[in-house]
């Protein structure tokens, strides 16, 4: 099967969710004898350059870059205001785009395209016209339920009305284009849930993340003092949001409790209030070079999400590693788990706080906690069984 993924950023090097959940799914179909091809947007918020892709890489999936300006710009963003066009989805339109993707259809025949993620829906109508694939969004969120929950919790007025107007119109788009393509493979049974809900009359499956666990190897060690941390790009409005709330409302409450406890903060595009926080034991990383060994070397991984959608990839890998992982009902979206028995659930300061003392006092069970959230995903998260069942999914769509 010729598959053309066409990407909202880069896939590798696969440093954060977005990244790795295309990764994984581009490397597991190349294994799997299928023949694939990536264009990637290489936007100034996202830049990757494309000298450091490693050959390999570059030919098991020929990947080619488009550069797209996502600056914000007042000019447009305001006359926006008098459109019904949704301003998230039109920053990602780019004539570039258009003519590079014409240029590789007609050069090539393609099974399946599988657009990465909404914002790739505005070149629906240059695939079909120039092509007799198969269009398949890769739905990683339902992308307006993220900007309700943030609109939901933002407090100034004016901002909470606007950021309240463009998610009006995200979601205007997001039902109106889900019929536009051919079949939709969403994260999570959730979003699937959602999309059936609304009345969606496509061919519709849920293809969650998945990881080759033999790859993730737990270093099960029994630390003197445990450690909190949390790993996310600061660049996604949710992670900031919540690590915000964290720091604000949890964390006095466990300094409390036990003052010799640290916290580290890692991951890409850390805003300038965080690499300038002065909070005893709070230790802000910044990006690291391996989050693998990152993870195995520190303790409890924290999700302090109030608002997302879809599936937090960095949940799925801590639980590989056998870490015990303590998140709010939303950051834990879209897995299978067991309160209690693979991961924590905590929606309030206090909840969190308790949860970290039984975590510290009680140390069996938290490693137990960790050792059951390893076994999830040996289960759930097999990349080999995933695979397959989104292929048999394109099948069903070129079937139809």
């Amino acid at each position: 099967m010729n598959i053309l993924f066409l990407c909202n950023k880069s896939p590798y090097p696969p440093k954060e969710g977005g990244p790795i959940a295309m990764n994984v799914n581009i490397g597991g179909l190349v294994k799997a004898g299928h023949s694939v091809k990536v264009i990637a947007l290489n936007t100034n918020k996202y830049f990757i350059n494309p000298k450091e892709i490693p050959e390999k890489y570059k030919s098991e999936t020929d990947i080619e870059f488009v550069y797209t300006d996502l600056s914000i710009k007042p000019v447009e963003a305001l006359a926006n205001l008098f459109s019904s066009k949704s301003y998230h989805v039109e920053r990602f339109v780019s004539d570039n785009v258009n003519k590079k993707l014409i240029q590789i259809l007609k050069d090539n025949s393609f099974d399946i395209v599988q657009l990465e993620m909404l914002y790739m829906a505005p070149y629906i109508e240059t695939i079909k016209q120039h092509s007799n694939a198969r269009v398949i969004l890769r739905a990683h969120n339902i992308e307006h339920l993220i900007w309700e929950r943030i609109t939901s919790v933002t407090k100034n007025p004016l901002k909470k009305w606007y950021i309240g107007n463009l998610t009006k119109k995200l979601k205007n788009y997001e039902l109106s284009v889900m019929d536009k393509f051919d079949g939709i493979a969403t994260i999570t049974a959730k979003d699937a849930e959602f999309f059936r809900d609304a009345g969606c009359r496509i061919p519709l499956t849920d293809v969650p993340f998945g990881i080759d666990v033999a790859k993730y190897k737990p270093q099960y060690f029994e630390e003197k003092e445990i450690s909190l941390f949390h790993l996310g790009s600061m660049n996604w409005m949710p992670n900031e949001e919540g690590v915000r709330w964290f720091l604000d409302k949890v964390w006095p409450l466990i300094h409390k409790e036990n003052p010799k406890l640290k916290f580290y903060l890692a991951g890409r595009m850390m805003p300038d209030w965080l690499t300038n926080l002065k909070i005893k034991n709070v230790e802000v990383v910044g990006e690291v070079d391996d989050a693998t060994e990152f993870i195995n070397e520190k303790g409890i991984m924290i999700v302090p999400l109030l608002s997302g959608s879809g599936i937090r990839i960095k949940i799925i890998e801590g639980m590989a590693l056998g870490k015990t992982i303590i998140s709010t009902t939303i950051g834990a979206e879209g897995i299978n788990y067991e309160d209690g028995k693979d991961i924590l659930i905590a929606n309030t300061p206090e909840e969190f706080s308790k949860a970290i003392a039984q975590c510290i006092n009680d140390k069996d069970y938290c490693a137990l906690i960790g050792k059951n959230a390893r076994k999830l995903t040996e289960n759930d998260h097999n990349i080999t069984k995933i695979i397959d069942k989104l292929i048999r999914f394109y099948n069903k769509v070129i079937e139809k």
